[in-house]
């Protein structure tokens, strides 16, 4: 601009005819506003005149002509960008050096995007979604099966087992019986309800039941001790005309020698051995 002022604040040359620049109210030749005032360019270190464009980012000032991309030295002016390490790069090149790939897509990650972290890996939020009913996980609560992502429900729905007693979905652990799921506060004796997971039990008409109950409701009872014979664990019995015995019970009912896998004879309800039932 052409100065009505008479002198420059700083050398007070004449201003009458000249061009002049204002600070705080005072003029300024251009050789002293420069030389007290202009910033130095980022790139190439000299003042960035008073009639020049500054541009300024974070504390540093470039001519315009100088505000390029680090990397591909395109113009970086009204454009997007990025800065690692005090250096300026175009969005394009930052992505190429920088950024990460999505573990769905495998497509750069862009600056400025929504980026999805999870076991290691990014995502473009985008991409982050269920398997099954493609919403976006976001921060919900997800389960993976062969890497791939779910949200809850749809597990459940595709994946999780079913108690065969309550039919609710079973979250964790359980008891497999009869190659049906089951919770274990629903794996119970049909008999007295008591829980068997982790304990002994009898199978009987599909259903399970603890010792004592199937001892109560349907063991056979041994014919020399009374008591009930549950084959618990692959314990030896022996029968003989609708009679049993525990392996440990059959024996001579005179001298008590064994009699398991020996030949013997009956005397009304008595086993005898050949001797004893001979004598």
């Amino acid at each position: 601009m052409t100065s009505n002022r008479t002198d420059c604040h700083y050398c007070l040359q004449s201003l009458r005819g000249r061009k002049y620049a204002l600070r705080e109210e005072n003029a300024y030749c251009v050789t002293c506003y420069d030389s007290l005032f202009a910033n130095p360019c980022e790139e190439c270190k000299k003042p960035i005149e008073c009639d020049s464009k500054d541009l300024a980012y974070k504390g540093r000032h470039w001519h315009e002509r100088c505000f390029n991309c680090a990397k591909c030295s395109r113009s970086l002016v009204e454009k997007p960008f990025a800065a690692k390490d005090e250096l300026l790069l175009c969005t394009e090149c930052y992505s190429n050096e920088y950024s990460s790939k999505c573990f769905h897509c495998q497509k750069t990650i862009m600056p400025g995007s929504r980026k999805m972290e999870f076991k290691g890996s990014s995502w473009h939020e985008s991409c982050f979604v269920c398997q099954y009913c493609q919403q976006p996980l976001g921060t919900k609560p997800l389960i993976t099966k062969d890497n791939e992502n779910y949200c809850v429900p749809c597990f459940e729905k595709q994946f999780a087992h079913h108690c065969y007693s309550c039919k609710k979905v079973i979250t964790s652990g359980g008891v497999t019986y009869h190659d049906q799921p089951w919770h274990k506060e629903c794996f119970v004796c049909a008999g007295c309800k008591t829980q068997l997971s982790g304990q002994r039990f009898i199978s009987k008409d599909e259903y399970p039941y603890c010792v004592d109950c199937y001892s109560r409701f349907y063991a056979e009872k041994c014919a020399a001790c009374k008591k009930p014979i549950t084959a618990l664990g692959g314990a030896k019995f022996i029968s003989f005309e609708e009679r049993q015995w525990h392996g440990e019970c059959f024996n001579c009912a005179k001298c008590s020698v064994s009699l398991v896998g020996e030949e013997f004879l009956t005397k009304q309800d008595d086993v005898l051995c050949n001797e004893c039932g001979s004598a």
